[in-house]
């Protein structure tokens, strides 16, 4: 993580979600900018979670390890997403890991100084409570994803969401990627997810090129993936 020391930076993030507007208290003075690279993890499971992020710049997502070591993808965040919300309320430690798919930017306050000025800020908690719920009306929806929807549209959505525009061939690449921890975040085998970025390449919806994925046809990725992760 890098804190990013720049005061108009961070007043036209906190201008542009009006994110004054949530607290009763001036909370302003205790707000930092954070800046976490590509790949670069937020938050752990079970690890100490000291700052209450506010997504203002970027893209992370959100998985959990399962007991025979697999990873499980639950979601995607983008702006204006909120991080630390279940831990203000119920603990300092992270319920999922969360990492960088491209470099992000947050606004942070200090966990402790939140609690120590917030906990009975109205405002704010009636904040927290509705993040809380929509967070919740999302994972009962993604919970029933491996269930409902092929791998096919799974990975669709995957694609879209971890993609990354090529300025220079003006394409949008997915960097490489281990296929096995693909697989796993997907809820599938490896060979199933093998086959099935075959039957996309074979309908030229994406292409494979040296260690890449190039989406090719987006419209029809968008038509397969249904927003399944956003």
């Amino acid at each position: 993580m890098q804190r990013i020391d720049d005061q108009h930076k961070l007043n036209y993030y906190i201008d542009k979600y009006n994110i004054k507007s949530i607290f009763d208290n001036d909370m302003e003075k205790y707000m930092e900018l954070h800046l976490y690279k590509k790949d670069e993890h937020i938050g752990w499971n079970k690890e100490k979670l000291n700052y209450f992020y506010f997504l203002v710049e970027g893209k992370v997502k959100i998985y959990t390890l399962l007991s025979n070591g697999k990873s499980l993808l639950l979601q995607f965040y983008r702006p204006l997403t909120v991080i630390g919300d279940l831990e203000f309320n119920k603990t300092e430690f992270a319920s999922s890991n969360i990492q960088a798919i491209e470099d992000s930017l947050f606004i942070g306050i200090s966990m402790g100084k939140l609690r120590e000025i917030a906990s009975y800020d109205t405002k704010f908690l009636m904040y927290i409570i509705n993040t809380l719920s929509t967070k919740l009306i999302i994972s009962s929806s993604s919970s029933s994803i491996n269930l409902l929807y092929p791998v096919e549209n799974r990975l669709a959505s995957y694609l879209l969401a971890t993609t990354v525009n090529d300025n220079k061939n003006n394409m949008d690449r997915i960097y490489p990627q281990k296929l096995t921890e693909i697989a796993d975040l997907l809820g599938t085998s490896y060979r199933h997810l093998v086959r099935t970025i075959n039957k996309l390449s074979k309908k030229k919806l994406i292409k494979k090129e040296k260690g890449t994925i190039i989406i090719l046809d987006k419209e029809s990725l968008e038509e397969l993936a249904r927003d399944i992760y956003k």
